[in-house]
C-alpha cells in the first residue's frame, strides 16, 4: 500500500525567485524542491543535473524557456506520494510563466522521483515541463494580432482599413543568368503601381543588395498583387512576403494627410494581441493548443473628413501640374472636411496645412473688415479705382493695370481694385489689419493632434508703404490655404470656429482676435457674393449661394503669381462648407477659380 508522506511547510509557500528553500522531509520531497528552486532561478544546467537524464532534461528546459521567452517561472511543491517499497515517489507542483506584458501562464504538472544510487532524482520525461507535452514535442508561444480599426469618416465611410501588403523580393543570386530577364519582366508588371520602377532600377537594386538578402522590388495592396501573380510568381529568385497594414481605403486617397492621421491614432487602433500557448511536432507543425488569450480588437476612430468632400477636392486638382492644394472646413463647428494636395505638392511637404504663401487679394476679406471696423469707408462709399497709385516711394497697379475711376466700394471688392485697398490699408492705424486678420483666424496658433498647421502672419506696421502692400496681400504677409479656408469659415460662422480633425480629441487655440461685429460681418458678406455674381470670380456664377474672394500673389522677383480663391457656400449641398484653394504659379486667380469650380461641381 502506498505511503504519503506529508509536505514540509516550507515546501508549502510559493518557491521565491531568489531560491530560498528549507529542506526536510524525505528525500524525494527535498528532490522535488530543488529541482524546482533551481530550475525557477532559471539554473538550467543544475536542474538538469538533479535529474537521470541530465542531457535531455537540459535541452528540454532550455529550449522551453527560449521557446516562451518567459521572463520568470514560480513553481509551487505539492504532495509528494512514495509507493510502496519507497523506491519512487509521484511528485505534484504548480507552475507559473511570467511571459512578458502582463500575461501569465498557470497549470498543475507532476514528476517521477526515482531513488538511485546518487540519491532520489527527477525521472525526466517530456511531462515534467508540461502533462500534454509527448516525445518530440515542444511548445511555442503564438501571439495573434488583431487587425487594425478602421478609421472612418465624419459619416462612416473606410478612409483606413486593413489589408494584406504583399512584398515582392528579388534575389540575384537564385535569379541566376536569367536575373536581366526576370527584372524586366517584373519591371513589366509592377511598374503601372510606380513608374519609378525600371528593369535598370531594378537590376541597380539588386546589385546594391548584399549576397543573400532579397531585393525588395515594390510592395503591393493584396488587389494589386493578385492583378499580377501570374505574371511574377513562377518568376525564378523572386520570392514574397506578407505583413497586415491600415491601408488607405482606395490607392492614392489621402496621400498626405491619412498617413498623419495613422501615425496619430496607430496606438489607438492597435488593439489587446491575444495569444497562445501550443504544443508543436518535431516538423514545427502546431499539434494541439494548450493556453489561450483571444485578441481584443480596437473600436473603430471616426474623423472629422469627409470622404466625399476629400474625393472631390483630390478629383479636382488632378489635373494641375503645380503645386496646388485644397483645404475644406466646417463653419459651424471647424470640422476639416477634406485636406487635399496633388503629387507635386506632396513633394514639397503638407503646404495644405503649413505652406506660408502671400495671399493676395484674398486678405482683402480683412482688409475690408478693418476699414468697415475703424468707421474709414462703408460698402457703398464712392472709392477711386485707378489703374495704379503711389503711396510713398511705392507705385502700386491693378492686374493688368485696369482702371475702373471712381466706384462704390463694393465694386471695387468685387473687381479686386489693388490701387483702392492699398490707399485704405495705408491710412489704417498701425495695428488694425492686423486685428482684423486675426479676427479671421489668420495669426492664430492651433495645436491639433494629429496634424501640424499654420495659419499665417499679417505684421503691424507704422510704416504707410509697408501698410499698403499688406492691405493687398503682399508685402509681409503670409498664409496658408488653412488659414485662408479658416478665414472664409469665420465670415460665414460670424465667429472663429476652432478647426478639429479626430474625433475625442480637443483642439487648443491661442492667438485668436476678438469676434467681428454684425456691421461689418453683414457687407462683407455681400460684397464677396458680389466677386461671385459680377465680380473676379464670374466663372462660379452658376453654382448658387457660393461667396468668396479671388487672390493674385506676385512672389519672387514679381514675375510669377500664386493663384488663390477662398469662399464657402450658403445654399443647399454646398451650405456649412468653406474652403481655399490654391495654386502656386499659376500666374492669376483664374486656374485657381475654375478648380474650384471643379470641386464644388463635385460636391453637387
Amino acid at each position: 500500500m502506498a505511503k504519503r508522506v506529508g509536505t514540509a511547510i516550507a515546501l508549502a509557500a510559493v518557491l521565491t525567485v531568489s531560491g530560498c528553500s528549507v529542506f526536510g522531509g524525505s528525500g524525494a520531497e527535498s528532490a522535488l524542491d530543488e529541482f524546482l528552486a533551481t530550475w525557477q532561478e532559471n539554473e538550467l544546467d543544475e536542474a538538469a543535473a538533479l535529474t537521470d537524464a541530465p542531457d535531455t532534461a537540459r535541452a528540454a528546459l532550455r529550449g522551453t524557456q527560449k521557446a516562451l521567452g518567459a521572463g520568470s517561472l514560480s513553481a509551487e511543491p505539492g504532495e509528494v506520494t512514495e509507493t510502496a517499497g519507497g523506491e519512487s515517489a509521484d511528485g505534484r507542483y504548480s507552475l507559473a510563466w511570467t511571459l512578458g506584458d502582463g500575461r501569465t501562464w498557470r497549470y498543475d504538472a507532476q514528476a517521477e522521483l526515482r531513488s538511485t544510487d546518487d540519491g532520489w532524482k527527477v525521472h525526466f520525461a517530456p511531462t515534467v515541463v508540461h502533462p500534454d507535452l509527448g516525445a518530440q514535442q515542444s511548445l511555442s508561444l503564438v501571439t495573434d494580432t488583431p487587425a487594425p480599426a478602421p478609421v472612418l469618416d465624419r459619416d462612416g465611410a473606410a478612409l483606413l482599413k486593413t489589408d494584406t501588403v504583399i512584398g515582392v523580393m528579388l534575389d540575384r543570386k537564385a535569379a541566376g543568368d536569367r536575373l536581366d530577364e526576370v527584372a524586366g519582366t517584373l519591371a513589366g508588371a509592377v511598374s503601372q503601381f510606380d513608374d519609378r520602377i525600371t528593369a535598370r532600377s531594378i537590376l541597380d537594386g539588386v546589385r546594391d543588395t548584399e549576397d543573400g538578402q532579397g531585393y525588395l522590388v515594390v510592395s503591393l495592396r493584396s488587389a494589386d498583387y493578385q492583378s499580377v501573380k501570374p505574371r511574377i510568381y513562377e518568376l525564378p529568385g523572386v520570392t514574397f512576403t506578407s505583413r497586415k497594414r491600415l491601408l488607405s481605403a482606395e490607392r492614392g486617397l489621402g496621400d498626405k494627410i491619412l498617413p498623419m492621421i495613422r501615425n496619430h491614432v496607430s496606438e489607438r487602433v492597435a488593439g489587446e494581441d491575444g495569444w497562445r500557448v501550443v504544443v508543436n511536432d518535431s516538423a514545427g507543425a502546431e499539434v494541439r493548443e494548450l493556453h489561450a488569450v483571444e485578441a481584443e480588437p480596437a473600436s473603430a476612430v471616426r474623423t472629422a473628413l469627409s470622404l466625399p468632400v476629400q474625393q472631390a477636392a483630390e478629383r479636382a486638382l488632378q489635373k494641375v501640374d503645380g503645386p496646388a492644394a485644397i483645404v475644406a472646413v466646417r463653419p459651424s463647428n471647424g470640422d476639416l472636411l477634406a485636406i487635399a494636395q496633388n503629387d507635386a505638392a506632396d513633394q514639397q511637404g503638407a503646404i495644405a496645412l503649413t505652406g506660408r504663401y502671400p495671399p493676395g487679394s484674398t486678405l482683402k476679406m480683412a482688409t475690408a473688415a478693418a476699414a468697415l471696423d475703424v468707421g474709414e469707408t462703408r460698402p457703398d462709399a464712392t472709392v477711386a479705382c485707378p489703374a495704379t497709385t503711389t503711396i510713398g516711394h511705392r507705385r502700386i497697379p491693378n492686374e493688368d493695370r485696369f482702371d475702373l475711376g471712381r466706384v462704390p466700394l463694393h465694386t471695387a471688392f468685387a473687381e479686386s481694385c489693388n490701387t483702392t485697398f492699398s490707399q485704405l490699408s495705408a491710412r489704417l492705424p498701425a495695428d488694425a489689419l492686423t486685428n482684423a486678420a486675426r479676427s479671421l483666424g489668420i495669426g492664430a496658433d492651433f495645436v491639433v493632434p494629429g496634424i501640424t498647421t499654420v495659419t499665417g502672419s499679417v505684421p503691424e506696421s507704422d510704416d504707410r508703404v509697408q501698410r499698403a502692400e499688406n492691405g493687398i496681400g503682399q508685402g509681409t504677409t503670409l498664409a496658408s490655404p488653412f488659414g485662408m479656408a479658416l478665414a472664409a469659415a469665420t465670415v460665414d460662422a460670424g465667429e472663429m470656429p476652432t478647426p478639429g480633425l479626430i474625433r475625442g480629441d480637443r483642439t487648443k487655440a491661442s492667438k485668436t482676435g476678438e469676434p467681428l461685429s454684425g456691421d461689418v460681418l453683414r457687407p462683407l458678406r455681400r460684397m464677396m457674393r458680389e466677386v461671385v455674381t459680377d465680380g473676379t470670380a464670374r466663372a462660379l456664377r452658376e453654382l448658387p449661394g457660393v461667396l468668396g474672394k479671388t487672390g493674385t500673389a506676385q512672389y519672387g522677383d514679381g514675375s510669377n503669381s500664386h493663384g488663390w480663391f477662398a469662399g464657402y457656400g450658403d445654399d443647399g449641398t454646398l451650405d456649412d462648407v468653406a474652403f481655399a484653394t490654391l495654386l502656386t504659379g499659376a500666374g492669376s486667380s483664374k486656374p485657381a477659380v475654375d478648380v474650384t469650380r471643379d470641386f464644388l461641381s463635385g460636391l453637387r
